[in-house]
C-alpha cells in the first residue's frame, strides 16, 4: 500500500529538486508496475502534473503463489513467481505501453537481479552481483519481443539499463537460430503427431526390451512423446509477434531496445560489430555512467574512462559518437522531438537530428 504513495512522493521531491537545473539535468520519474492501474496513474502524474519527461519503470513485479497462501508467513514470503508483464502475466500491460507512446515517454527499465534465480549466496556478494542487471533485463527483453509488444507497438522504445549489451548480442544470435531450428514449419520434422505409434510399437518389441514396448501405452505417452497432442494454435511460439522470416527478428527488436553500459564495459565493442552480428546490424549501446558508486568513485573520471574505449581500440571515435551522444539522442528524440528543447545541448541535437 506504500508502493504508490512513495512513488508519488519521490517524484514530487525530484521534479522540484532539479527544476532549476533543467538545463543540463533531466530527473526520471519511478513508476510502479505491480498493476497497469497504478503505473498509469503515476506516468500522468509525473508527466501531466509534475512536467517530467523521462521514467524509469520496474522491470518486473513480484507476484504470491496462491496455492501458498495459507503457509505460515516465514515460508510463504518465499512463495514467489516473477511477472515480466509480456508473457503470463496476470495483467494486461498494453495500455501501459500505450500509455507511453501517448505521453512521448521512452522509458528505461532497471531492476535488480539478486535474491532470486542462482543469485541466492550466503557467503559471496561478488557472486550475486555479478551479471544481475543483465539477468533481470534479459527475461523482460524476451517477454516483450515474444509477447508482441514491438509488434503491435512498433513505435515503443525502451531502455535497460546498468547490464550492458553483451546479453543482448547473445539473445539477438539465440532469438535468429531458435526461430531457424524452432518455427510452426520446421518443428513439422519432429512432430510426435507424425509418428507411427503400432509401427514403433512393433519396432520395440522385436528390436528393445518388454519395458520400452510398454512406454507406448496411453498413460505414458505424454512421458515418451511430449507434445504429440499440443493443438496448433499452440505451437507457434512466434505468433504474438508474427514472425513469418528471420528478418521480422531484426526488425522487432534492434530500433525498439536500447542497452545501457558503463564506461569500462568492453562487450560495448559487440554492439558494433556488424561481421559478428547475425544480420550485420549494430545494436543501440548508450552510455550510462555509474557516478558515486563503487565503480566511479570520482565523476571527475566517467568521460575519461569511456574514451579510453578509443584508445584500446575497442570502439573507433565515430562509434563512440554514437555510443556516448547519438543513440541517448536517438532513445529521447524519436516520440519526443522536443526532449532537448532549452537545454545545454538542444542545438547540438538539432544539428543531429537534422543531419
Amino acid at each position: 500500500e506504500l508502493r504508490s504513495v512513495a512513488c508519488r512522493a519521490f517524484n514530487t521531491f525530484h521534479a522540484e529538486v532539479y527544476a532549476e537545473f533543467s538545463d543540463r539535468i533531466t530527473p526520471t520519474a519511478i513508476i510502479p508496475m505491480h498493476t497497469p492501474e497504478e503505473a498509469i496513474a503515476e506516468l500522468e502524474h509525473s508527466v501531466g502534473e509534475l512536467g517530467m519527461k523521462f521514467a524509469m519503470l520496474a522491470g518486473y513485479a513480484t507476484r504470491p503463489i496462491p496455492a501458498a497462501t495459507g503457509a505460515p508467513p516465514e515460508v510463504a514470503k518465499h512463495a514467489t513467481w516473477l511477472d515480466f508483464f509480456g508473457i503470463d502475466s496476470e495483467y494486461d500491460y498494453d495500455p501501459v505501453w500505450e500509455k507511453c507512446i501517448e505521453l512521448k515517454i521512452a522509458p528505461t527499465f532497471h531492476s535488480v537481479g539478486v535474491n532470486w534465480g542462482s543469485r541466492r549466496s550466503i557467503s559471496n556478494f561478488m557472486y550475486n552481483h555479478i551479471g544481475h542487471f543483465a539477468a533481470a533485463a534479459e527475461p523482460l527483453c524476451k517477454a516483450l519481443f515474444f509477447g508482441g509488444v514491438t509488434r503491435r507497438y512498433p513505435q515503443f522504445r525502451c531502455t535497460f539499463l546498468e547490464g550492458g549489451v553483451g546479453w543482448a548480442c547473445t539473445l539477438l544470435n539465440d532469438l535468429h537460430g531458435h526461430w531457424q531450428k524452432h518455427n510452426l514449419e520446421t518443428i513439422e520434422h519432429c512432430n510426435p503427431a507424425a509418428l507411427d505409434l503400432p509401427a514403433m510399437k512393433n519396432l520395440f518389441e522385436l528390436y528393445g526390451s518388454a519395458e520400452l514396448a510398454t512406454r507406448l501405452d496411453d498413460g505414458d505417452r505424454s512421458a515418451l512423446l511430449w507434445g504429440y497432442d499440443v493443438p496448433v494454435e499452440y505451437r507457434d511460439e512466434w505468433s504474438a509477434c508474427e514472425i513469418e522470416r528471420a528478418e521480422d527478428i531484426r526488425d522487432l527488436f534492434v530500433p525498439n531496445f536500447y542497452f545501457g553500459c558503463e564506461g569500462d564495459d568492453r562487450s560495448i565493442g559487440w554492439a558494433f560489430d556488424r561481421v559478428a552480428s547475425i544480420f550485420g546490424t549494430e545494436l543501440n549501446a548508450v552510455y550510462g555512467s555509474d557516478i558515486s558508486h563503487f565503480d566511479l568513485p570520482d565523476m571527475r573520471d566517467a568521460a575519461q574512462e569511456a574514451w579510453e574505449m578509443v584508445e584500446d581500440g575497442v570502439l573507433t571515435e565515430e562509434q563512440f559518437y554514437r555510443f556516448v551522444f547519438a543513440n541517448p539522442v536517438k532513445i529521447k528524440t524519436e516520440l519526443n522531438p522536443d526532449f532537448f528543447k532549452d537545454t545545454v545541448v538542444e542545438s547540438a541535437v538539432d544539428t543531429l537530428m537534422k543531419a
